[in-house]
């Protein structure tokens, strides 16, 4: 590949659309798809910025291209993986009767007073409803089940194996929860809001929480060890979502004791554990997918980018591997990062002049998909000396993009703006 200057490539390689013209967005959207090949099971969809309404508004007309014309099964969001089970109930037409039932209980991080989040399950909940429709979508979280200001309790996903177990062999079930019941105390210890900025807060390193762990390994440990069993008397899918549970319900625990830890590396294991998880639930998803469709995965940049994820928070910068990372290195993996010029709403000027932001909203738009060919046949030097842009007075979650992004993205979407 010829060597282009950055503009040249910007201006060579931007495929402008809007997703208010299904006929730009359908184009431009399978011109991506067939760039990255049949290989690819999983596909990320980065978010520059939480709560950006036209970059979710994005994403819901993407996972409906995928579904109605590149055999896209499934969506799985940055939220918390046992909480999603009652939204997919619903998008089955099964359990609850309104969106409103499962807004605050089946996602995590508020996530589910976003409209377009609520559009997007309607949507879904409808194309299943349809009885041509032979291929029915599930909806999943893949975040743990933790949030910035607080840890959820092992019970409900222990409780969840235990469920199953009982269901099978009501004996070992049972002396399985007696013994972990008795350990578990308060849901409210574990979940107390403090530990996450003091150590000594945390219950997670307490002679109950390590006996705790070594039950949770005896449980794992049972369920693989009869498996051939388990499956013949339910059968493989429930299954392996209780296996996932356990496994979800180890690293929780692994997270609780790193809480109670010490160490000056605290924050960075903390994100390092959340992320490694993600990247199994992950990986769950589309084992469980496999052989009925893809799976779409959306989520911040920063998890579902293949470099290390960077945050600096003061003074302090953590650096971490990211879910996209481990996701690289295990499955047919691509991602499209995303990037955004104005956000009024979060707090975001006009790009700086040089900026990538600048150049890349310089093109025709409103919105236009780049590749990235992974950095390879761009000017080196100039994408090093790119200047990052200013970031947001409103928004802490906001990214803008780097250098980095050539290698971490296979292709980038760049909106003019966002609400």
């Amino acid at each position: 590949m010829e060597q282009l200057s950055l503009d040249d490539w910007i201006a060579r390689e931007a495929t402008p659309f809007s997703v208010d013209s299904p006929r730009t967005f359908n184009a431009a959207v399978d011109k991506v798809i067939a760039s990255l090949g049949d290989s690819v099971e999983l596909l990320g969809f980065g978010e520059a910025l939480h709560g950006g309404k036209d970059i979710l508004i994005l994403r819901n007309r993407l996972f409906q291209r995928l579904v109605e014309t590149h055999g896209y099964s499934a969506i799985a969001i940055e939220s918390s993986f046992p909480r999603a089970r009652v939204v997919n109930e619903y998008v089955a037409g099964r359990g609850p009767a309104s969106y409103e039932a499962v807004q605050d209980t089946g996602f995590s991080h508020s996530f589910g007073r976003l409209d377009a989040n609520r559009e997007l399950v309607e949507w879904m909940r409808r194309y299943n409803a349809d009885p041509s429709h032979r291929v029915k979508l599930q909806f999943y979280g893949f975040d743990s089940p933790t949030e910035m200001t607080g840890s959820d309790s092992p019970g409900q996903v222990l409780h969840f194996v235990l469920d199953y177990l009982a269901s099978l062999d009501g004996a070992s079930g049972q002396e399985h929860r007696e013994r972990i019941d008795r350990l578990l105390g308060q849901d409210s210890d574990w979940e107390n809001p403090a530990a996450m900025t003091d150590p000594t807060k945390s219950i997670g390193l307490s002679p109950a929480a390590t006996a705790l762990r070594i039950e949770t390994e005896e449980l794992i440990s049972e369920l693989r060890v009869r498996r051939p069993e388990l499956v013949a008397k339910s059968d493989e899918s429930r299954y392996l979502e209780a296996a996932q549970y356990a496994s979800v319900a180890r690293q929780l625990l692994n997270y609780h004791a790193a809480l109670a830890g010490k160490s000056s590396e605290r924050l960075v294991e903390l994100l390092g554990i959340r992320d490694a998880l993600m990247a199994d639930n992950l990986a769950y998803m589309v084992s469980h997918e496999r052989g009925r469709g893809k799976v779409l995965a959306f989520a911040h940049n920063n998890h579902l980018q293949r470099g290390k994820s960077q945050w600096q928070l003061g003074t302090d910068v953590y650096t971490w591997w990211p879910a996209g990372s481990h996701l690289n290195e295990i499955l047919g993996y691509a991602v499209i990062g995303s990037a955004v010029g104005v956000s009024d709403a979060n707090g975001i000027g006009q790009p700086e002049a040089g900026t990538l932001e600048a150049r890349l909203t310089a093109v025709p738009g409103p919105a236009r998909f780049i590749p990235t060919h992974k950095g390879q046949g761009l000017p080196t030097s100039e994408i090093a000396a790119l200047p990052t842009r200013s970031g947001s007075v409103k928004n802490p979650t906001y990214f803008a993009l780097t250098p980095q992004s050539f290698t971490d993205f296979d292709w980038l979407a760049v909106l003019d703006s966002t609400a």
